[in-house]
């Protein structure tokens, strides 16, 4: 049976903690994030990823974004990781930025695709409980606790899910209406954008101005 667990800094290690052990026992968590509630697993254990994608209504072969809690993480995970990818991070993480960038060989996970996208769309989220439990256990895939094709849940009701397919809801409330993460294509040849969302491309190029824009 899950359990609703008002998000209270005061008791913020305990649910840190209590999120991490049920992350670890391969079950599934709906927390917030900027603007909307999301379903939560641990990126590497393949059945609760794949339960994430069944509950939401997913097609075949949609992938789980993924969120770490520092640059450091992120590096580990990835290739093409250069040094302008790394100034930008600097600049705009924790926050509404997307790398679309290929993973490091290696990695045991399988994000809803069977493995057969040469790339993963990764950030550092701005929501502190997440980043938090990012860093206490590993890489998380996430994806909006709503069905598929439908807005963001902001409002902490209504989830496509029973009680006994997740183990906490952690609740912030109704959260803010917002724009989307602003995406990034990360490759050895360059930076493209391909979404432009909170982070305007005039404030990417402040950064770097070797940002190309898909013709």
């Amino acid at each position: 049976m899950a359990e609703t667990l008002k998000l209270d800094l005061k008791q913020r290690d305990s649910q840190i903690l209590s999120a991490s052990n049920a992350l670890r026992e391969g079950k599934l968590l709906i927390a917030p994030l900027e603007h909307g509630y999301v379903f939560v697993a641990d990126a590497f254990n393949h059945g609760a990823v794949k339960k994430m994608h069944i509950m939401r209504g997913d097609d075949r072969g949609v992938a789980a974004q993924v969120i770490v809690g520092d640059i450091k993480t992120a590096t580990g995970v990835t290739n093409e990781f250069g040094n302008t990818t790394k100034i930008l991070c600097e600049k705009f993480w924790p926050g509404l930025l997307t790398l679309k960038i290929a993973p490091a060989q290696g990695l045991v996970w399988d994000l809803g695709d069977g493995r057969s996208l040469e790339e993963i769309a990764l950030r550092v989220p701005s929501s502190d409980f997440l980043r938090e439990v990012a860093l206490a256990t590993g890489p998380l895939a996430v994806a909006s606790a709503s069905r598929t094709g439908t807005p963001p849940n902001r409002k902490g009701r209504l989830f496509p899910a029973l009680d006994a397919d997740y183990a906490f809801f952690f609740d912030a409330g109704e959260l803010p209406d917002g724009p989307p993460s602003t995406i990034i294509s990360v490759k050895s040849d360059g930076l493209t954008l391909v979404r432009q969302g909170a982070i305007s491309l005039e404030e990417l190029r402040t950064v770097t101005p070797n940002i190309a824009i898909p013709a």
